[in-house]
């Protein structure tokens, strides 16, 4: 009864497949929505300030950061959690696939969040005049709230693997 259980948790773990294909369909949404906003960048280039080019390339970088974002959760979260890619002969598989742990996930994750909502910080900088001060200020709150979890999930890992290290030592005979 034990085994089957065991072995009924393990393969559970296949449940997660099609919402790491999921994330792979958002994926190409999100390259539909880049292309229209490419092409709108294009149609306004006889009219464009500085301003507005600044603020297209933004958002472009904006939807690219958030593609590579998904990307890393596909991978990482498809072999930390499902099941390891046997791509081994592909010249073009990324040098951090399989190397990312969970830690190492959501370390990335927080990071490109952090990332994601600097641009649309400045985004909104740059047309200060459309935004009150206290919608500026929450924006800036909830910027600073990103940076700061990062920083602590960072501080929390590093406290993690240096109590694991010192345990280690401690383990090992004179």
């Amino acid at each position: 009864m034990e085994r089957l259980i065991e072995r009924s948790l393990f393969a559970s773990r296949w449940m997660m497949a099609p919402m790491y294909l999921g994330l792979a369909g958002t994926l190409v949404l999100l390259v539909v929505v880049f292309l229209v906003e490419l092409w709108k960048f294009v149609l306004s280039i006889p009219v464009i300030t500085g301003n507005d080019a600044i603020l297209g390339a933004l958002t472009l970088i904006d939807l690219s950061l958030t593609a590579n974002l998904l990307l890393i959760v596909i991978f990482s979260g498809y072999e930390n959690f499902v099941s390891r890619m046997d791509l081994h002969g592909e010249k073009d598989r990324p040098e951090w696939q399989g190397d990312v742990d969970f830690s190492a996930l959501k370390l990335k994750l927080i990071a490109s969040i952090v990332a994601i909502s600097g641009i649309h910080l400045l985004k909104i900088f740059m047309k200060i005049d459309a935004y009150s001060p206290d919608q500026i200020r929450w924006m800036v709150v909830i910027h600073l709230v990103f940076v700061v979890s990062g920083v602590l999930l960072a501080a929390m890992d590093w406290l993690s693997d240096h109590a694991k290290a010192r345990k280690k030592a401690r383990a090992m005979p004179d």
